[in-house]
């Protein structure tokens, strides 16, 4: 038996249960915290305003964020964080002030700002440059599964107890993905001691680090700001599918949780073939093939008239958001320095947090001077010029590197 490799292995199932579990547990809390928020304030206008919390504690963290991940010991973080996250998931049932609640969410984005960077540095530290497109696929696939199974587990948990057990069942999932972090090796214990104290010269230094970065390596930028902004116009989409679907299309609530079922039905299924032919699926084709599929996938939606027209866009979107998003994720980790992840993720998603933010008002607010149907059917229109744009880049014969398997980059340039 090679030990190396079955090392490896056995860290990547143990890092892929950890965070599996506790996205499930995410989407179990998703349908709860909206109940609870609901429930206690009867205003719809509460329930909206947890969507907006997420952004606004992004904003206010990334900014000197990655400064401490790629500084302080990143197993230890993610730990730290889940378990704070842990006490703060199961301290929500007893507020009964909804500011007391929309605090304690803030906290919690808070500590999500940090997770989520050093888990992707982790990651890549882990997992083998030859193995990320298939840990990606299988995380992929978790995530798929948890999005659709997550909410129905919630449902049914609120028709047989309360809504307390979904909320504490998503505090217990930190735990246990907690228990798995513990259990997997450090990869950065030798920046465990360079900085107890962040100032604002290490910040203002750290920022000129990642714009040299930036502009020195334009095609990574280029690529990487591309697919975000996609992702930023169909989220901007995705906030006005209720209306879209409801008040245009005239589907019931039925129909319109049948098709979010469906689109995560697509999701796994796309992770799940993308898991199986991984090596056999190039970077560029699983970036070009996504992107423009998505799109195709939102046109359709957006010119639907029926259920099933918008099923089949649904579908179709949700398939290929699975080779987007691995494609993707695989040239991030294949181009980026590890040493500098945590700065670039959190830096990077201080504009994308703000553009998110600016475009989800912007849809919603044009959403009242047009017609809902030719706001969704410009920003789909968008989403194809932005994936025929990304699939240019990506087809450069000049920037074939980039989508090795294995990575260019291992240090700054």
């Amino acid at each position: 038996m090679n030990q190396p490799g079955f090392s490896q292995k056995k860290n990547s199932y143990l890092l892929l249960f950890g965070l599996g579990i506790s996205t499930l547990g995410d989407f179990i809390y998703l349908v709860a915290i909206n109940v609870l928020v609901l429930k206690l304030t009867g205003s719809a206008a509460a329930v909206a305003g947890l969507w907006i919390i997420g952004p606004i504690a992004s904003m206010l963290t990334k900014f000197w964020s990655g400064s401490i991940i790629d500084r302080l010991n990143i197993r230890r973080i993610m730990i730290g964080t889940d378990i704070i996250r842990a006490i703060l998931v199961a301290t929500i049932p007893f507020f009964g002030s909804i500011w007391l609640i929309y605090v304690c969410l803030f906290f919690l984005s808070v500590s999500k700002a940090f997770f989520e960077p050093a888990a992707l540095t982790y990651i890549t530290n882990v997992v083998p440059e030859k193995g990320r497109k298939q840990f990606n696929s299988f995380r992929s696939l978790i995530t798929s599964s948890a999005f659709l199974i997550g909410p129905a587990i919630s449902g049914a948990l609120l028709l047989i107890t309360t809504v307390n057990i979904s909320i504490w069942i998503n505090a217990f999932s930190f735990i246990v993905s907690a228990i798995m972090v513990y259990l997997l090796p450090n990869v950065n214990t030798e920046v465990d001691v360079t900085v107890r104290k962040i100032s604002l010269e290490i910040l203002k230094s750290d920022w000129k680090e990642v714009f040299k970065f930036s502009q020195s390596n334009l095609f990574i930028v280029k690529v990487y700001f591309l697919a975000q902004f996609f992702m930023i116009v169909a989220l901007g989409m995705d906030a006005q599918e209720v209306v879209f679907t409801q008040k245009v299309l005239n589907l019931s609530e039925t129909e319109y949780g049948l098709l979010i079922s469906l689109t995560g039905v697509g999701s796994i299924l796309g992770a799940t073939i993308v898991s199986m032919i991984a090596k056999k699926l190039s970077i560029r084709a699983l970036i070009s093939s996504g992107y423009f599929m998505v799109s195709v996938g939102y046109l359709v939606y957006a010119f639907s008239f029926s259920f099933w027209s918008v099923a089949i866009g649904f579908m179709v979107l949700g398939f290929f958001n699975s080779f987007s998003g691995i494609g993707f994720m695989t040239f991030y980790q294949n181009n980026v320095p590890i040493k500098m992840m945590g700065r670039i993720s959190s830096i990077y998603g201080i504009f994308q947090s703000f553009l998110q933010v600016i475009f989800i008002l912007l849809i919603g607010f044009t959403g009242d001077i047009i017609p809902v149907r030719y706001s969704i059917i410009a920003a789909s229109t968008l989403m194809l010029v932005i994936s025929i744009w990304q699939i240019r880049l990506v087809l450069l014969p000049s920037k074939s590197e980039y989508f090795a398997e294995e990575p260019v980059l291992k240090s700054t340039s």
